[in-house]
């Protein structure tokens, strides 16, 4: 999906995000996917997301099972 396919939803800031400015990431729905972006960077684009495997990589982050991966 394209910017454009998010234009009228509503991008909600992650209630883990940074309250410093650090790692800021903002999440939208749009019919049976999930749009995550860089709230510092908003026009730079998204990653799109089939909403099954936005729930399996936002648990996994949740848990900490990424962690030291990168």
């Amino acid at each position: 999906m394209s910017m454009s396919d998010f234009p009228a939803v509503r991008w909600r800031k992650a209630s883990r995000s940074s309250s410093s400015g650090g790692a800021c990431v903002e999440l939208a729905q749009a019919a049976r996917v999930v749009g995550v972006r860089d709230s510092k960077a908003p026009g730079a684009g998204h990653l799109t997301l089939p909403v099954e495997a936005a729930a399996t990589l936002f648990a996994h982050v949740k848990d900490g099972a990424l962690d030291g991966r990168w």
